[in-house]
């Protein structure tokens, strides 16, 4: 079985953010990786001063990007993805090209019909102006405390700002909000038929961004797949920054444990 793991991050958060993930499941014998977005340059500092390489990235760019990635290993990875990373991963998965894939509070796929206020705020910085859908928007110091770190202090969700934000592409949240009404979204993953590898999805209770009643219902489309495995988990009390924050130790336990059951 893969003992090969592919971090994916989600917007507004670089890749580097992973490092303590990588250095636990390395500990524990994985070989990781933790590649950004395409258009992410090798820094947060880099990123955020030169971020026009991810403008107009949108999900169909950063799967296929992803696709390319996993291609040139040698056996199928595990892949674990938070946010819209999430929606990565198990797009990955469904289309057979991951061993396992674990989505940590994941941006909602096609079919997922609720829309609680707090994920509608969290997303207007970018879907409040039509203009950033080609273009890359930032989150400031209140936006982000509202977004990921609603569930901390707020010296700990600015300390998590300033570390790690970079400006995300727009274009993903136009293309994730609009999925339930065009017909090819890149929203949409097989849910019903795929044979696949083992599915976990997470969600913080107190997710603003991504709230567990989507979650919730997103592990409800995958019901009547019952060729492949999916399983559905809680973090009471945590908000969108579980994998950055002070308690990223406890997920990323849950992670390994979870593997470990699989057989990776």
């Amino acid at each position: 079985m893969s003992k090969n793991v592919v971090f994916i991050h989600g917007l507004w958060i670089h890749s580097s953010a992973w490092r303590p993930w990588q250095d636990l499941f390395e500990q524990q014998g994985y070989t990781t990786s933790a590649p950004g977005w395409p258009g992410d340059l090798d820094t947060v500092e880099a990123t955020r001063a030169t971020p026009e390489g991810l403008n107009n990235q949108g999900i169909s760019e950063i799967c296929h990007y992803y696709a390319e990635t996993i291609a040139q290993l040698d056996e199928k990875p595990i892949v674990v993805g938070h946010s819209f990373g999430g929606l990565i991963a198990q797009e990955l998965l469904a289309n057979d090209l991951v061993a396992a894939a674990v989505a940590i509070d994941p941006a909602p796929i096609k079919g997922v019909k609720v829309l609680p206020f707090a994920q509608l705020k969290s997303g207007f910085p970018v879907l409040g102006n039509p203009g950033n859908k080609s273009r890359t928007v930032a989150l400031n110091e209140k936006q982000f405390k509202y977004a990921f770190g609603n569930a901390i202090s707020d010296e700990e969700s600015d300390a998590l700002h300033a570390a790690w934000t970079i400006p995300g592409p727009g274009r993903p949240l136009f293309e994730d909000a609009t999925a339930n009404f065009v017909r090819n979204s890149p929203a949409a993953v097989d849910t019903h038929t795929a044979v696949r590898g083992p599915l976990l999805l997470t969600s913080g209770t107190e997710d603003h961004t991504v709230p567990k009643v989507v979650t919730a219902a997103v592990a409800k489309l995958y019901a009547d797949n019952t060729a492949s495995v999916t399983e559905y988990h809680e973090y009471e009390g945590k908000g969108h920054s579980l994998t950055l924050d002070a308690g990223w130790k406890d997920v990323a336990d849950d992670v390994l444990v979870w593997l470990a059951s699989k057989g990776f």
